[in-house]
């Protein structure tokens, strides 16, 4: 019975790195934004909670609901990323610009949001599967904020290395991602 354990736990952890790693893409072209280390925290803690949120939703909403409105959720969030993306490209032309959306408050949940859509639909398999569910929510959680501060800091440290071009390809990551959960 330990073992059934075990290969559940390890099952559970790389779903969990899997979702995140959603949150780490996008994260990298984020964290070329000029973010502070305090901002970068909250971010990872914002993300680690949609990511609890969302497949709890999933759960508690069921079946019959999702097939209905999870193809728009997704091509929602792939809009939102666009969206986004190209005002990141387009205030690296304009730095006088103040940003459309930015990692606080309302900015914050759209990005968190966006993000964590995909693990909704986990969400409602999970509920079904009778795998134990807040052991899987708090690993979506955990791994969903340690990839998203590990994307954010590797987005800051290649901004420092790219100079002026860091916020384009920021946000030529977030476009491409964002096309990419729209498209499949």
């Amino acid at each position: 019975m330990p073992e059934l354990q075990i290969a559940e736990f390890f099952s559970l952890c790389f779903m969990a790195i899997a979702l995140g790693m959603d949150a780490f893409s996008v994260g990298l072209g984020m964290g070329m934004q000029l973010l502070r280390l305090k901002r970068i925290a909250i971010i990872g803690i914002t993300v680690g909670f949609f990511h609890i949120a969302m497949p709890f939703l999933g759960i508690l909403i069921g079946q019959y609901i999702s097939t209905k409105i999870e193809g728009f959720a997704i091509i929602g969030g792939g809009l939102l990323l666009i969206t986004i993306g190209v005002q990141m490209i387009l205030s690296s032309f304009n730095h006088e610009d103040k940003q459309l959306l930015s990692p606080v408050g309302f900015g914050l949940a759209i990005f968190a949001l966006s993000v964590s859509l995909d693990s909704f639909s986990v969400g409602l398999s999970l509920g079904m599967s009778g795998v134990r569910t807040a052991l899987a929510l708090v690993l979506f959680g955990f791994f969903s904020m340690l990839l998203t501060w590990t994307g954010l800091l590797l987005g800051r440290k290649a901004r420092g290395l790219l100079g002026i071009y860091s916020e384009l390809l920021g946000g030529s990551i977030l476009c491409a991602f964002g096309l990419r959960i729209i498209f499949g």
